[in-house]
């Protein structure tokens, strides 16, 4: 990619020419001369300096979307052509939340490995922008998880859904909310935990205005690491939140589902994949994907998703 593109993408992201400069290993002069030729060659201004940073211009936003995407596109060339030559065309690349890890994923690549011993394997296990970054950056190949409602549109990013998840909450055993059931009120006094980390340049995935991590926030811990959470809601009086899939899974660590009121309106979230276009035509990504809806329709995972009702 063009390294004067690169420096206007690093530059946008950091909102400064002192940090993209040490992001980039750059002087700042040489940095801030070469996105005054950039600018001259294309007869716009692409940034507003002031006090407060470099903000992009309306000029500068459309260069970055068309940039990003030009990033992606020659970044996942490279990776094509690294994986080509190396001859890894058994080889998995997958991003996974620990619910669809546990219950679809695990299984798979056991057998996988069996079957293609030499064949490299890669899965990352996280937070669903942490895996998101991962699949535009190129990292990996799809990834399993919930839609992102706020997510960018420039992104460009296929969703396949699988069916409904619903959230569930799970304690210690001898815990006070364990028996009778209760409504979300009561359940939200008590400290609670999140297998989510997002950091800060994750957000930058989302639209503007719209913080995901503000959805996150008030938690008593949070943590990239399920089992850490685990381990503090076993220690403690916390409530652990997570996908009511798991409670088979829970109940093995010694953590137990809280019973709900029936009319209480519990989070649920969309499943499904997420590939990039380009790739979702690979007869091997195809093949990965099928294999991932069938065990997943197997298991009888996710309620299927209800139509609207009509008017």
């Amino acid at each position: 990619m063009e390294k004067a593109l690169e420096q206007f993408i690093a530059v946008a992201e950091a909102g400064s020419l002192v940090a993209a400069a040490e992001t980039l290993h750059v002087s700042q002069p040489a940095l801030s001369y070469n996105l005054k030729r950039l600018e001259q060659s294309l007869g716009v201004e692409l940034f507003t300096r002031s006090s407060r940073g470099m903000q992009l211009t309306p000029y500068g936003e459309t260069l970055y979307s068309s940039a990003v995407y030009i990033e992606r596109i020659h970044s996942n060339a490279l990776a094509t052509i690294a994986r080509l030559k190396a001859e890894l065309d058994e080889g998995i690349s997958v991003g996974t939340g620990y619910s669809t890890w546990v219950l679809i994923l695990k299984d798979y690549v056991l057998e996988h490995f069996k079957a293609h011993p030499a064949a490299p394997i890669n899965v990352s296990i996280g937070d669903m922008m942490r895996c998101m970054d991962q699949l535009i950056a190129g990292d990996t190949s799809l990834f399993i998880g919930h839609r992102i409602e706020s997510l960018k549109e420039e992104l460009e990013v296929d969703f396949i859904p699988m069916g409904i998840a619903t959230e569930g909450y799970f304690v210690r055993e001898g815990h006070p909310l364990l028996g009778a059931a209760k409504d979300l009120k009561t359940v939200y006094t008590f400290p609670s935990a999140v297998a989510d980390s997002t950091d800060v340049r994750q957000k930058r995935l989302v639209s503007s205005g719209r913080d995901y991590g503000a959805s996150h926030s008030g938690y008593a811990f949070t943590s990239n690491s399920l089992e850490a959470c685990v381990e503090f809601v076993r220690a403690t009086d916390a409530v652990l939140f997570h996908s009511n899939v798991l409670r088979e899974h829970f109940a093995q660590q010694g953590l137990f589902p809280v019973e709900i009121q029936p009319h209480m309106n519990v989070r649920r979230a969309v499943m499904g994949i997420y590939v990039l276009p380009e790739r979702r035509a690979n007869p091997k990504v195809q093949a990965f994907i099928r294999i991932i809806i069938e065990r997943t329709e197997r298991l009888k995972l996710f309620p299927p998703i209800m139509p609207e009702p009509t008017q």
